[in-house]
């Protein structure tokens, strides 16, 4: 049998019994990194063997899981924190189990996921999850273009030291204005939760520094369409510079009409019409 044990996330208070109970029965514990699995075992005096199991060995290791579960040992599966199989390779130890006829059962425990939308004070009868972005690249340009398709609440995984950039590239993709809410440390004695337009919560991470693992919720609203018809940022402007409208205000019309970051169009507006004075 293969068991997906749900760990904490944070606080080991959160640690279930039926948890403990299965992870001090079974013959091999399969875990992203045993340094971090053993800590969290040590401290509930449970001494199964520990086997290595992730993206980097996930084929090698698989096999011998498989091959152990076959002779009839049972193995539980976990991460580093959270629930198995969500943003981890074990989904594919799972489906191989399903392939070789081995039983699966799950002892679940809390996620990042479903406490950061518990949180976020936010409508969630629909949404999508991304998980993490690729880190750079064209691969990562048609993720973010692809999330202005969905007009439900939106989930991203991000580490601190991407999050001012994950939260600015959304910002120009169209989402400035949506509701947000940033969760960082959950579970934890320093768990924040930072709320408020995407735009502005971009601005808070610029004056204070990510720390810790970040869930970025997006709230629910209508698909962000890139119109190819009708003037450009750059016409529009113009014709309100010329009916005399303060720079300030002009970004903000835009933001709305173009959905875009009402900082970054203020840039814009500046320099076209610094240009156009020339």
């Amino acid at each position: 049998m293969l068991y997906i044990v749900g760990t904490p996330i944070g606080n080991y208070k959160d640690f279930s019994l039926r948890a403990q109970e299965i992870l001090k029965s079974v013959d091999i514990v399969a875990c992203e990194d045993t340094r971090v699995t053993g800590l969290l075992l040590s401290e509930f005096q449970i001494k199964s063997r520990l086997t290595s199991y992730h993206e980097h060995n996930k084929h090698s290791k698989g096999e011998s899981i498989i091959e152990a579960l076959s002779s009839g040992q049972s193995v539980a599966l976990v991460s580093d924190a959270g629930m198995p199989c969500i943003s981890d390779p074990g989904y594919e130890l799972v489906r191989a189990c399903i392939n070789n006829g081995i039983n699966v059962s799950v002892i679940p425990g809390p996620t990042a996921l479903s406490c950061a939308i518990a949180l976020s004070g936010l409508p969630s009868d629909h949404f999508y999850f991304e998980g993490f972005l690729p880190s750079e690249g064209s691969e990562r340009k048609k993720r973010l273009t692809a999330l202005q398709a969905f007009d439900c609440m939106i989930v991203l995984y991000e580490a601190p030291h991407r999050l001012q950039k994950t939260l600015g590239e959304l910002c120009e993709k169209g989402f400035a204005q949506r509701p947000v809410a940033v969760a960082r440390e959950l579970t934890k004695k320093y768990e924040e939760v930072v709320r408020g337009s995407l735009e502005t919560v971009a601005l808070y991470f610029e004056e204070h520094k990510p720390k810790g693992e970040f869930v970025i919720i997006i709230g629910a609203g209508e698909p962000i369409t890139i119109s190819k018809d009708g003037p450009s940022i750059e016409e529009r402007i113009l014709a309100l510079y010329r009916e005399g409208l303060p720079t300030k205000e002009i970004s903000a019309i835009l933001s709305k009409e173009f959905n875009e970051s009402k900082r970054n169009l203020y840039t814009q507006v500046l320099k076209v019409i610094e240009f156009n004075k020339k």
